[in-house]
């Protein structure tokens, strides 16, 4: 067999903790399906002390020094899983210098830094592999970068953050506010203290940027994504969607269109029936439309010690297997090759195509509707179906669903209907979509 191949361990956390157990407790079955052994020489760490407990007896190194892993030139693969952006760049690009390959499962770092890092890649004759980024121990970065490629990939509509699926499960499921179920998202452990990231869709939006430029073959664009999280969102329209037929999930959307690429994360209703209506708690799911193959869905653990150590060890192997490659042919890091890769533009928010969910907390009187629906067809928007809800006395909550429309538009009438003398509350908007 083939010498090792030396691995270089940036952070040993809840991930890097276990990416070192199933490369000790799997290391005879991995070896077989890389061709040669992966063994971790090197950790690098806050705490020393706790790294040791963990490491046993084990000859591995352990350094607090990421530069020091990065500059050894005994190590292969640099593993980065310390997450954030300062210190995981600046260790990664300088392995990246160094000649060695990068795995990683840090998708805020390749969002936001990842045109520069794969550029850097390609100029020294690495890979940077990051199955472990998005959706877990779902290999949908595999799939789309190499088991979709006779596809033109249309669509992609994915739930791809844990947390926000679980809180959004159990408040339909348990009539719940959202406030009582985050609190129980961080008691279980599914939300962090800090949930900013994932209740805003910022989390699931780094990951969808990445799975944009791999459908499309377009620059790393995080900042051009348009993001609404749950936080604002009101058990009443969870309960009121099933009424129409629909749950709602925060869904990462990414669309390819004639005039550009939509890329987009926001509560959305789904019909019960779609598939992924019915993924719930914090599992993730991935709906890819391909011209050829249709929908394909990729379901599983988006999140966790195991499901993405095992992405982590699946690009370990992939590196082992095409080390010695000629890097011309390498599977290219964003699917497409570096000379195909095509600055297609990201399409402004109000540029999007959706259909749409209004409610309206209003006086009820004669005429409401009237003035509602005139403000809808000077919009050029039509009204799919409605009902009206009883509210406190003198009030009554209307519910619309909307055809097709462009963005941009809807919001030109819900700025015109908010200023109606007997709206009583806010327009509440979801978006709509079918899928398949």
């Amino acid at each position: 067999m083939t010498a090792s191949i030396k691995v270089g361990l940036l952070g040993l956390g809840v991930v890097g903790g276990g990416t070192w157990k199933v490369l000790q407790n799997n290391a005879e079955e991995i070896a077989r399906r890389a061709g040669r052994r992966i063994e971790i020489t090197a950790v690098a760490v806050r705490d020393v002390e706790k790294a040791r407990k963990l490491l046993g007896d084990s000859p591995i190194r352990v350094t607090t020094d990421g530069l020091e892993i990065a500059r050894d030139p005994q190590i292969d693969v640099v593993v980065e899983l310390i997450g954030g952006e300062t210190l995981a760049r600046e260790w990664v690009m300088e392995a990246i210098r160094q000649g060695k390959h990068v795995v990683t499962a840090n998708k805020a770092l390749l969002a936001r830094h990842g045109n520069e890092i794969f550029d850097a890649a390609s100029d020294n004759d690495v890979m940077v592999a990051f199955e472990a980024a998005v959706a877990g121990g779902i290999p949908i970065i595999k799939a789309i970068r190499e088991g979709l490629t006779a596809n033109r990939i249309e669509w992609i509509a994915g739930i791809i953050n844990g947390t926000t699926n679980f809180i959004l499960s159990e408040m339909r499921s348990r009539g719940l506010p959202f406030n009582t179920v985050l609190a129980e998202a961080q008691r279980l452990g599914y939300a962090e203290a800090d949930p900013t990231f994932d209740i805003e869709g910022v989390d699931a939006a780094h990951k969808l940027t990445l799975l944009a430029s791999l459908a499309f073959g377009i620059p790393v664009q995080f900042d051009k994504a348009c993001i609404e999280g749950i936080a604002k969102l009101e058990a009443e329209d969870i309960q009121h969607a099933a009424r129409l037929g629909y749950r709602i999930k925060l869904l990462g959307i990414t669309r390819r269109r004639d005039d550009g690429i939509e890329l987009r994360v926001h509560p959305t209703l789904i019909p019960m029936n779609c598939l992924l209506a019915n993924v719930e708690g914090a599992m993730n799911a991935v709906l890819v439309y391909g011209d050829i193959v249709g929908p394909t869905l990729y379901y599983g653990q988006g999140a966790g010690e195991m499901p993405t150590a095992s992405a982590v060890v699946a690009d370990l192997v992939d590196v082992a297997r095409l080390d010695s490659a000629d890097p011309e042919h390498r599977v290219p890091h964003l699917a497409f090759q570096p000379d195909a890769v095509k600055d297609i533009p990201i399409l402004e928010a109000d540029d999007i195509e959706s259909s749409y969910y209004l409610r309206l907390r209003v006086e009820d009187r004669p005429g409401v509707l009237s003035d509602i629906s005139r403000i809808l067809a000077e919009a050029g928007i039509s009204i799919g179906s409605m009902f009206q809800e009883p509210g406190e006395p003198g009030e009554a909550s209307i519910i619309f669903l909307l055809h097709l429309a462009r963005e941009g538009s809807v919001s030109v009438a819900i700025e015109k209907m908010s200023k109606l003398p007997f709206v009583r509350s806010e327009v509440t908007r979801l978006r709509v979509e079918e899928l398949i």
